[in-house]
């Protein structure tokens, strides 16, 4: 049975809409590198397995029926808000879900995660392929990102839509799967490099064309997912990595100048350096690299996020953990700076551990 999306009700953990609420969310304040008494939280993953409300809503509807329902997508959504009190939304979706409406047949399963049926491993396969209109071809989305700015309104909480960056999701159609070895993306990379180029624009125009669609659906920032650039060999990381970040951020920026983009990189404590040259607002640091370390190689008016590490969420020393937020609280600064995760929420987190983390934040004062 199809669950539906109650109107929106403050709760304790909520901003209570009144009359002096700053209209301007936490978030669009820190990208915009104000000095705040606190920095906002939200973290990625902040919806999803560890949840108990989440693991009720698996029982009834497959990961993919959920992405593909709005009113169960919002339900979804709203569950880490209600529990925790996050200062920012990330829309319930996948960033495999433009492949799939490329025409890749895409499936999802506890044990073995995402997996297309029909992966691009041959060069005339490229043809299969097709463009698709984001706005009519994934409704579902767009009318999820509607009902969230609407449950949202008046909260202070911004909404984020996402999107892969084109590297990972042009690995995620030749593997068929997560990256292992990487293998069809390396053998294309050193074999059929004009080949992999087509792939990466075509899916550099699709990426451009989606964020933008999310974005008039009342997306408020985007951020980009490049999970597997960081396994790019150094030697061919500009030209086959950064150039496509570099065409998506720099579109979406001429469109939408005031609609701040993250870009955030896994593994990417050598590429900081190379990174720094891109046009985002934000750059979320993974847990390989100390805040302070990654402020050296940025400008100073460059926002950072992150990177509490995912697995200290797992501490059963509430000290410590409280101390360890704090520490990274205190790398990121008073400005220019979004605190979050280092990578995801993990599943079987303990949800007291995230409520600490969060309380922990939003108590803080400089």
């Amino acid at each position: 049975m199809m669950t539906t999306a109650t109107c929106y009700q403050p709760t304790g953990n909520l901003p209570t809409p009144f009359a002096n609420t700053p209209t301007e969310p936490l978030l669009l304040r820190a990208l915009k590198g104000e000095t705040l008494e606190r920095p906002p939280i939200w973290m990625m993953r902040q919806a999803g397995r560890y949840m108990p409300q989440y693991q009720a809503v698996r029982k009834r509807h497959s990961f993919l029926e959920i992405c593909h329902t709005p009113e169960v997508a919002v339900e979804v959504t709203l569950q880490p808000l209600q529990q925790f009190g996050f200062d920012a939304s990330i829309i319930f979706s996948d960033i495999l879900i433009p492949l799939q409406a490329m025409g890749l047949e895409l499936a999802f399963t506890d044990e073995k995660g995402p997996q297309f049926a029909n992966p691009i491993r041959q060069v005339d396969e490229l043809k299969r392929l097709h463009s698709f209109d984001p706005v009519t071809d994934c409704d579902f989305l767009m009318k999820s990102l509607q009902l969230m700015r609407r449950e949202l309104e008046h909260t202070g909480i911004a909404l984020i839509g996402f999107a892969g960056a084109p590297w990972t999701l042009a690995s995620y159609a030749l593997e068929g799967c997560s990256w292992k070895t990487g293998r069809f993306s390396k053998q294309w990379l050193f074999e059929q490099p004009e080949a992999l180029h087509q792939l990466l624009a075509t899916i550099t125009a699709m990426v451009i064309d989606y964020c933008d669609a999310q974005i008039q659906a009342g997306a408020q920032v985007i951020q980009l997912f490049d999970t597997w650039a960081g396994n790019v060999p150094t030697a061919y990381y500009q030209a086959f990595v950064q150039t496509y970040q570099r065409q998506v951020i720099d579109a979406l920026k001429a469109k939408h100048p005031t609609v701040p983009v993250i870009l955030f990189v896994k593994h990417s404590r050598g590429l900081l350096p190379t990174m720094a040259s891109l046009n985002a607002d934000a750059f979320s640091i993974d847990e390989l690299t100390t805040l302070t370390d990654a402020r050296s190689l940025f400008a100073k008016d460059t926002v950072l996020q992150g990177n509490l590490d995912s697995t200290a969420l797992f501490m059963s020393d509430k000290a410590k953990l409280k101390a360890l937020t704090e520490a990274t609280i205190t790398q990121g600064g008073r400005s220019h700076y979004v605190f979050n995760l280092g990578h995801g929420v993990l599943p079987q987190t303990p949800t007291e551990n995230v409520a600490l983390v969060v309380d922990t934040v939003k108590n803080w004062r400089w």
